[in-house]
């Protein structure tokens, strides 16, 4: 269980990733791990040790690759994922690979958004495994990311006779909260957790997490603000964690807050953009400029690389620090085509409010309205584009 809850958090928290750089050979030396005293880095040095001797050994390359992505996760370093990709070198190009390895391949596909080939992959793994929780949950994950919400009902159900409440109620509850559902489905998560005291720790996060959005996009920015920090007394490093309460500081106009939160947080994309909003805010004009140009720098090197992970953050970059609202708008709309999360509505809607472009916009509103999204933030600024301010 706890494996498989922090590959679904892999799954739930990528945000503004790069694509990961794959190592040509295992024993190719990228880096030099600082941390050399780390217990859990030293294992997975002996276990790359034992990888490189038997590269065919495909229990073992399974075992590193998971322990990879949970470091992606909790570091948040798309190295993590190449290496986790490369540990699956002998198989990962095969047609149908075995069900460890091709599960697990899904799992890094999605994280770099090849939504597509993630998905072939999972429902190969669940016509052959149809209790595989983990891939039912992934699936999920997908599906709601890109907004079908039918199909992502369907996989939650499924998980529903295959692992605990909190497990099956999260993935439902993730659903109702963007398909007018919000308020019955924010009291049910939240009785079904305030009674899953034993349930493993990252799978308590991520629900406290989902919790405080919901609050956040009713406007209970005090409930939103004690269940972030409930999650953060559980997971301080968590980084999607750490970047979504900094959205909620900023929106309170909280600077000071946002900057001692993300301290020596910068090595983080999307933590570095909150910085640089909280500098920006609080008046630190040549503080934020530094910060400015490292991200610029940094998008324009995944820009190179090909890499459209983090356009949603880039969008947001453009909008709020570079003030181009063209460009952020043109950004939030290739983002918009590959995902349809809140916060992509909420970009894609600011974006739209500073260019002026009500028509531009039309694709989020009516989506907005077909499913009932209920979100104040998006709310007020769909009234802007109508009243045309």
């Amino acid at each position: 269980m706890h494996k498989l809850i922090l590959l679904l958090a892999c799954c739930v928290t990528a945000i503004a990733q790069s694509a990961p750089y794959i190592p040509a050979s295992g024993q190719l030396v990228v880096e030099t791990v600082p941390r050399r005293g780390d217990p859990a880095q030293q294992e997975l040095r002996r276990l790359r040790s034992q990888l490189n001797a038997s590269p065919n050994d495909i229990t073992l390359a399974a075992t590193i690759a998971r322990r990879y992505i949970a470091l992606a996760r909790s570091e948040t370093d798309p190295r993590y994922l190449g290496y986790a990709e490369s540990a699956l070198a002998p198989w990962w190009q095969q047609a149908e690979p075995p069900t460890d390895v091709r599960l697990l391949r899904a799992t890094l596909l999605q994280s770099t958004h090849q939504f597509t080939p993630a998905l072939a992959d999972l429902k190969a793994v669940l016509a052959s495994e149809p209790q595989n929780v983990q891939a039912w949950l992934t699936q999920a994950t997908v599906q709601t990311v890109q907004g079908d919400y039918t199909g992502a009902t369907v996989s939650c159900a499924r998980v529903s006779g295959l692992s605990i409440e909190l497990v099956a109620i999260t993935c439902i509850a993730n659903i109702g909260a963007v398909t007018g559902k919000a308020a019955a489905s924010e009291q049910l998560l939240d009785l079904t957790l305030s009674r899953s005291a034993n349930a493993p720790q990252d799978l308590r996060v991520w629900a406290l997490t989902l919790l405080a959005e919901m609050a956040q996009r009713r406007g209970d920015a005090a409930t939103s603000e004690a269940r972030f920090r409930r999650a953060l007394t559980l997971s301080p490093r968590d980084s999607y964690l750490l970047g979504a309460y900094a959205d909620l500081l900023l929106e309170q106009n909280r600077a000071a807050d946002v900057l001692e939160l993300l301290h020596d947080q910068e090595r983080i994309d999307a933590l570095l953009l909150r910085r640089a909003l909280a500098l920006q805010q609080a008046g630190k004009q040549s503080a934020t400029q530094t910060d400015v140009r490292e991200l610029a720098a940094r998008f324009d090197a995944a820009a190179q690389r090909g890499d459209t992970v983090h356009q949603r953050e880039q969008a947001r970059f453009e909008l709020l620090l570079r003030h181009d609202a063209k460009t952020a708008l043109t950004l939030a709309r290739k983002n918009w085509d590959v995902q349809k999360e809140p916060a992509d509505i909420r970009i894609y809607l600011q974006a739209a409010v500073q260019a002026r472009d009500a028509a531009a916009a039309k694709p989020v509103i009516d989506w907005v309205a077909t499913h009932h999204t209920e979100d104040t933030a998006a709310t007020r600024l769909i009234h802007q584009l109508q009243a045309g301010t």
